[in-house]
């Protein structure tokens, strides 16, 4: 709905206004069109961006990679189940630190010398792209150290700063990694000649080799000197210790035997046959109460060692057998009365007797010698306690003598193991083996790893097009002008009333003679002054209407509708919509006046009326009446009060604000309907500020994209009054092309194309 605004001119309060601010988020329709805005800038620099890939690969300098495989066995023991346990885990720490080693300054130094790399004039000059030339040139023109250098540098520091340089073209063009979760390193070099690039990576794994083998070398040398140093001073605290023991020995009057003391030898004996006595007495009081309780009990069927072992016992027992078999044979066949069996009962009975006898024998024998090793081992007791009685004196000596002993056992185990161990360091520093050997040595490679090109190309393509995208960005976030119609109602809180589209090279007409033009008839310069009658049926026509429309609508059927038609800054072509707008509305046949009240710049009067020689000057000064000093146009029955001005006027503001400009409007608005005013521009002058209260209302004339959203929200907020009259915003010099990338989807003037089929831009004939 458009703003209807009230009449009170007598308000001059400079009011600030409160614009409402733009609330909403970027959606993919406003990122679609903003792409498409700096599709021009995005394309561009995509294609910088590919040129500047191939003018690298043009020029880059091909490098290629040769790889050496190196193992890294860290199983020491193949037959040590822990080494083999240990050999299934990563010991990463490990890996990476021989990954340092293989690039220390020790390893790539080997390298230098077994190549010769410093003499090398192709290795040290490192042949590089032209834009590494030139950069390595600009870096040594601007070398500052080198402007205040003036000694000259000795042959050591020469092939010092040559070694330096050496070391670090090839750190720069080394590479060692693990491969995956194994113990391979792989040693990649990088070099412009494929065979020198196999070369040197080849002479990393061997210097690697050579230096653990003189790493292991040097170690065990370090060892075996040390171990010798040790060996010698275990040998003499050996000998020492040996010394004092039979030193000791000597001053107690300890004799040995066999490694021990004669009394410690003794006394073992001693022990040893007191043991002995103490079994043979319990084995013989065993055997004798044994053949007792026999003989008590009478049993002839027991047994005893001797016994068993008895001839005569034997015989009877076998003679007492037979008799007692016959006997019983005898029994059952004669009866026990018969005399045979009493005979042989009797005979079994002597038998008896003589066995028992036998036994009483051997239990005579058993009780001898029981009595024989009791009185044997009463003495060994004897002797025991009677040793010891001597030697109890001696413990303390004997506690000394065991602590020397035991030292000296220290010692010389000791000096035993440092002699073994000093036997295998030998054998080591006379075979010295390594962990690490080469599996795989490289070859001369046959493609150069660099420059990828398809790399490098797409590498080069998003760079520009990031790059393009930035740049797009920024234009876009410096793109703070009016655009879009939401931007008028968002921003300034004014209705949009449309859009006037740039006229591209508008016709010049030809100056009239002085005979031929009539002093009072409006002449323009060129044939925009006349797009609205030559054109009435163009877009640009229909915004003008929807002007008159608006002011319409907003003044009711207020008489005369004085409208001033402003701009924020010059050249924003308000002069010429003020032309056009006014002739649409004579051409509609509306009595009509435009006048220029552009005091400072009356750009409309040099347009339209330049033989003009007075005009509104003269009529706020009373000098002239109104009728005399108006100018019309035919075709459209427009008058046109121009601004004569034959010398600069100082004080503008105070004329268009006088009590002669309103009386001017006053005698016009008895005879017109509409007095368009073509003002000054509001930035530069105060001139509309300070009459701002003689208008009905204000078309705000915009150069669309090229006028600053905050430049006209300033001026609108510095004066309410203004702001309060102004019936709309009309974009001038849209570029009508240009307006589908910036309006969004679904609004009116996005489907602007579509509206040709109303439009004609050809001009109508007279």
């Amino acid at each position: 709905m458009l703003k209807r605004i009230e009449r009170p001119r007598e308000s001059l309060a400079e009011t600030e206004v409160d614009f409402p601010k733009f609330k909403g988020s970027i959606n993919l329709d406003l990122l679609l069109a903003a792409a498409r805005r700096q599709g021009r800038v995005l394309a561009l620099c995509a294609i910088l961006g590919l040129l500047i890939g191939f003018a690298y690969i043009i020029t880059a300098v091909p490098q290629y990679t040769a790889t050496t495989d190196l193992l890294i066995d860290s199983q020491k023991d193949k037959n040590d189940l822990a080494a083999s346990i240990a050999e299934m885990t990563f010991d990463t720490g490990a890996i990476d630190s021989q990954v340092e080693v293989l690039k220390s300054e020790k390893i790539a130094l080997s390298v230098i010398s077994s190549l010769k790399l410093t003499s090398d004039p192709e290795f040290m000059g490192g042949r590089g792209s032209l834009i590494g030339q030139a950069l390595a040139m600009l870096r040594s023109a601007f070398d500052l150290s080198r402007w205040f250098v003036t000694r000259e540098k000795s042959d050591p520091e020469k092939d010092l700063e040559l070694e330096r340089a050496a070391i670090e073209q090839l750190k720069r063009n080394l590479d060692v990694h693990r491969v995956a979760r194994t113990f391979v390193l792989a040693i990649d070099y990088i070099s412009p000649d494929k065979i020198k690039a196999a070369t040197i990576a080849n002479a990393f794994g061997e210097a690697y080799l050579t230096e653990q083998l003189d790493s292991k070398f040097d170690a065990t040398r370090r060892a075996s000197g040390w171990m010798q140093a040790r060996i010698a001073e275990l040998k003499k605290n050996s000998l020492a210790s040996d010394s004092a023991v039979q030193k000791f020995k000597a001053d107690n009057g300890l004799v040995t035997a066999d490694g021990k003391l004669v009394s410690d030898q003794q006394m073992t004996d001693l022990s040893t046959q007191m043991s002995l006595a103490h079994t043979d007495t319990a084995r013989a009081e065993a055997r004798y109460n044994q053949i007792t309780e026999m003989l008590k009990s009478g049993q002839t069927d027991g047994a005893v060692t001797d016994s068993l072992g008895s001839p005569v016992i034997t015989d009877l027992r076998q003679k007492y057998l037979a008799a007692s078999k016959m006997e019983a044979e005898l029994e059952s066949k004669l009866g026990p009365s018969h005399l045979q069996v009493v005979n042989l009962r009797r005979n079994m009975s002597e038998y008896q007797r003589l066995i028992f006898e036998e036994l009483k024998r051997i239990a005579e024998t058993y009780r001898s010698e029981g009595e024989v090793a009791r009185a044997k081992e009463e003495s060994l007791k004897a002797s025991m306690a009677a040793f010891v009685g001597q030697n109890a004196g001696t413990n303390q000596t004997m506690v000394q003598l065991r602590e020397l002993e035991r030292e000296a056992e220290t010692y010389r185990i000791l000096y035993q193991a440092f002699l073994q161990r000093y036997q295998e360091t030998i054998q080591q520093q006379s075979l010295p083996m390594t962990e690490a050997r080469v599996i795989t040595y490289a070859s001369a490679p046959s493609v150069p790893s660099y420059p990828k090109r398809p790399l490098i190309l797409a590498l080069s393509l998003i760079l520009g097009v990031m790059a393009g995208a930035g740049i797009g960005a920024l234009k876009e976030y410096r793109d703070r002008v009016f655009r879009v119609a939401a931007q008028v109602r968002d921003e300034l809180g004014l209705e949009f009333l449309g859009m006037l589209p740039a006229v591209d090279h508008p016709v010049v007409y030809k100056k009239l003679s002085a005979d031929r033009r009539n002093p009072k008839q409006i002449v323009p310069k060129d044939s925009l002054q006349r797009y609205s009658i030559d054109h009435p049926l163009s877009s640009f026509s229909e915004t003008l209407r929807s002007v008159k429309v608006a002011a319409d609508l907003a003044l009711d059927d207020r008489k005369p509708k004085i409208i001033g038609v402003i701009s924020v800054l010059p050249n924003e072509g308000k002069s010429t919509v003020s032309k056009n707008l006014a002739s649409l509305l004579a051409h509609l046949g509306a009595k009509t006046l435009l006048i220029d009240a552009d005091l400072r710049n009356p750009g409309l009067t040099r347009a339209l009326t330049l033989h003009a020689d007075a005009g509104i000057l003269e009529a706020i000064r009373g000098e002239r009446a109104l009728h005399d000093l108006l100018m019309s146009e035919p075709d459209s029955g427009l008058f046109f009060l121009p601004a004569a001005i034959k010398k600069r006027v100082q004080h503008t503001s105070a004329a268009l604000s006088s009590i002669g400009m309103r009386n001017v409007l006053n005698d016009a608005g008895r005879v017109f309907d509409y007095i368009i005013v073509d003002l000054p521009p509001l930035a530069p002058v105060v001139d509309v500020r300070a009459a701002a209260s003689m208008f009905d209302a204000f078309v705000f004339v915009i150069e669309w994209g090229r006028t600053a959203r905050m430049m006209v929200q300033t001026m609108l907020a510095s004066d309410s009054l203004i702001h309060d009259k102004c019936v709309g915003v009309v974009f001038n010099k849209v570029q009508l092309s240009k307006l589908n990338l910036y309006e969004s989807y679904g609004s009116k003037d996005y489907y602007y194309g579509r509206y040709s089929k109303y439009y004609r831009t050809e001009k109508e004939p007279a």
